[in-house]
């Protein structure tokens, strides 16, 4: 015999013992008259006692019957509680919410808008992780992750909020003392910062709007895990590196940066709002989703919505 207690047949029992018949009770859970006699049998044999007098005309709780059944209703109205409780939850916005994010774009992008969410949904708490590794949302336990990327066939819900630009950058000191790049391949005779955390070697593929399509192998002085250790390099006019639309843009209208290479793309990714499954989603999920896309879709970190920032015109230096 299982170990585990028979809650089904309990409940059906208890139900049975509240309605005074097996037909009432089979009508107020929704299922059949016979699948509620098998439960209570089943019950009876379990437990060692039989818990209804049955006629053609009559059902009485016998003694035994008597002495569990206030018990088995506490258990079924207790199961009937939890469940009310758990549809609550999943269905209004509360609890905590895992969340992964870019360390670079969650420390500019995310984090600020952080107060105005919580002022939103005062029940829902953040566990926010930044890293640029990609989390194993499944595996370490993640609700959602905003990433940015290039997205790849996946068993992942990929929401996209708004498409991603890289930017090959320079500071004008740089390009004043070394002259402006004028086509990909210029760049091999340039210090060009690249990243450690990317697969194997470092490329830029480029392509231009002819249909030309141009790859770099870059190399300098410095690989970072990250653009926040590539930037202060760069911004001191030592060399050239690229960077993702939502940090370049923000050294463009005080020209601290300037694109080069503006005729041609690096491969654009990306920003998505990733969940496990879209089936079953929690109210407190939803809500973060809904309030980031809202948000971040026409932020200003895009070069279409920057106000003030024109692309430079080409000019040889």
């Amino acid at each position: 015999m299982s170990k585990l207690p028979d809650f089904e047949g309990l409940a059906m029992f208890a139900k049975v013992a509240e309605e005074g018949s097996f037909a009432a009770a089979a009508a107020a859970m929704g299922v059949s008259v016979a699948t509620v006699s098998r439960a209570v049998t089943r019950v009876e044999e379990r437990l060692g006692g039989r818990l209804f007098n049955r006629s053609s005309r009559r059902l009485a709780l016998t003694d035994y019957g008597h002495t569990l059944a206030e018990r088995a209703a506490r258990i079924y109205a207790a199961a009937e509680e939890t469940e009310d409780f758990a549809r609550e939850t999943s269905s209004r916005p509360r609890g905590l919410v895992k969340l992964a994010a870019p360390l670079s774009f969650g420390a500019r992008w995310v984090a600020p808008l952080l107060p105005e969410f919580f002022r939103t949904y005062p029940d829902i708490s953040v566990d926010l992780h930044l890293t640029d590794a990609h989390a194993d949302l499944i595996g370490e336990g993640f609700d959602a992750a905003l990433r940015i990327a290039i997205m790849d066939d996946s068993s992942l819900v990929a929401r996209l909020i708004a498409p991603v630009r890289r930017f090959v950058v320079a500071s004008p000191a740089y390009l004043s003392r070394h002259g402006r790049p004028q086509h990909p391949h210029d760049l091999g005779a340039h210090p060009c910062l690249t990243y450690v955390n990317r697969s194997k070697r470092d490329v830029w593929r480029f392509a231009h709007p002819s249909g030309e399509a141009c790859t770099v192998t870059p190399a300098g002085a410095l690989r970072g895990t990250n653009v926040e250790a590539l930037l202060p390099t760069v911004l001191a006019g030592l060399a050239i590196t690229e960077l993702p639309e939502f940090v370049a843009t923000q050294y463009f209208p005080d020209q601290q940066l300037e694109p080069i290479l503006t005729d041609w793309r690096l491969p654009e990714g990306g920003l998505y709002f990733v969940t496990p499954t879209a089936r079953a989603r929690p109210a407190k999920v939803g809500a973060l989703a809904d309030f980031f896309i809202a948000r971040l879709t026409t932020a200003e970190w895009r070069a279409e919505t920057l106000m003030g920032w024109k692309p430079p015109s080409r000019r040889a230096t």
